[in-house]
Formats: C-alpha cells, sequence, structure tokens
C-alpha cells in the first residue's frame, strides 16, 4: 500500500485543497475595472455566508460601496483625516482620498456585537471574520483578486456613522474586490509542522 504524502490526501476533494492553498491577496493597488457584476456578487455571497455560525444569528452583514460612492467616501475620508491630524500632510490626505478608489467594489462586512445571552461577542466576531475569508476564496474561484484591510477607518466612531454603523457592531474588515493588474507573486508561508503540538495529560 503507497503512503500518502502531503499533496495527496487519503480521500477527499484534492482540487478544493488546491483551491485554499492557491490563495493570496492582492494589493489593493494592483485591483482594477471590472469587477463583479449583480450576479458574481450574489455567488459570492452565497458562499461567504456558509460559515460557522453558533446559535444562528447571523452576526453579520454587508455593506458595498462601488461607483462614485467611492470617490464621495474617498472625500469624507480625506476631510476626517484632517479633522483628526490638522498637521496631516498632502501625501497622506490623498492617500486617504483614494483609499476606496483602486478596486471597483469594496465590502464591508459588519459584525453585531449586541448583548447575547449565550453567544459571546468574540464567537461572533470570529464568525463575521470566516465570512470575511470566504469573501476572498469566493472571488478568487470566479477568478478576481481581492483583499482584507481594515486600517484606521475600520475603528473610527465618525467613519462608521457615515457607513450607517450602529453603536453595537464593528467593522470586521473592507474586503477590496476586481480584476488583477498583475500577477502577484507567492510569498513564503509558515511550515505548519513548526506550529503543531500535542497535547498529552
Amino acid at each position: 500500500m503507497s503512503q500518502a504524502t502531503e499533496t495527496t490526501p487519503i480521500s477527499g476533494d484534492i482540487e478544493a485543497l488546491n483551491a485554499l492553498d492557491a490563495r493570496r491577496s492582492v494589493p489593493a493597488m494592483q485591483l482594477c475595472e471590472p469587477g463583479p457584476d449583480p450576479a458574481q456578487l450574489m455567488r459570492m455571497l452565497r458562499s461567504a455566508v456558509r460559515v460557522p455560525d453558533h446559535g444562528k444569528r447571523v452576526p453579520w452583514r454587508f455593506v458595498r460601496i462601488a461607483g462614485d460612492a467611492r470617490a464621495a467616501l474617498g472625500e469624507r475620508l480625506a476631510a476626517r483625516t484632517r479633522e483628526r491630524d490638522p498637521q496631516a500632510s498632502d501625501a497622506v490626505i490623498e492617500k486617504d482620498r483614494q483609499r476606496f478608489l483602486h478596486a471597483p467594489m469594496v465590502l464591508v462586512v459588519v459584525a453585531d456585537q449586541r448583548e447575547d445571552a449565550k453567544i459571546p461577542a468574540s464567537e461572533r466576531l470570529l464568525s463575521s471574520g470566516c465570512v470575511c475569508f470566504a469573501l476572498l476564496q469566493a472571488a478568487q474561484a470566479l477568478g478576481f483578486g481581492a483583499c482584507w484591510l481594515t486600517g484606521w477607518a475600520a475603528y473610527d466612531p465618525a467613519v462608521r456613522r457615515m457607513l450607517g454603523i450602529g453603536e453595537q457592531e464593528v467593522v470586521s474588515g473592507f474586503i477590496h474586490i476586481g480584476s488583477v493588474r498583475q500577477r502577484v507573486p507567492e510569498r513564503d508561508r509558515p511550515d505548519p509542522a513548526l506550529l503543531l503540538t500535542e497535547w498529552t495529560p
């Protein structure tokens, strides 16, 4: 009997594992038109919501930023940067103005952090993080590039109000999605064998 190797599972779907292994983030500045059309977006979301969700709370939702809304948000971010730091350089302000203009579409993944008698907020936040990762996988499966970012805007109360995010919600991530301008090289990945320990009683 042949011994199973690292790249040959004993059973299961090797193509699904290969898809997981092929995932890589594409920097937002390397994303361009075209982005997902409405049908492609809904297909990605159908996959993204199939994540662990203790108690079936559905503790996440999405905000789509696309088209002219990206530039409008950028202007508001630039103004907010000036408000936060009157000494901010022109380069810093311009970076915030352009922050959401590279990818044709950005999805804000919003996590519900209200009090829950049974499900801890941390579990609901982790579930929302799973949604972010699933969106990256789904976007790549449809031929797009994507990256998961946060940055100061994810945590700023004024920006959260701009986006209609409630006091008991948090931004889990801004998922930038679009076509890829150029191939993204692979980067070094950790060796899982070095991260594994065995618990013994």
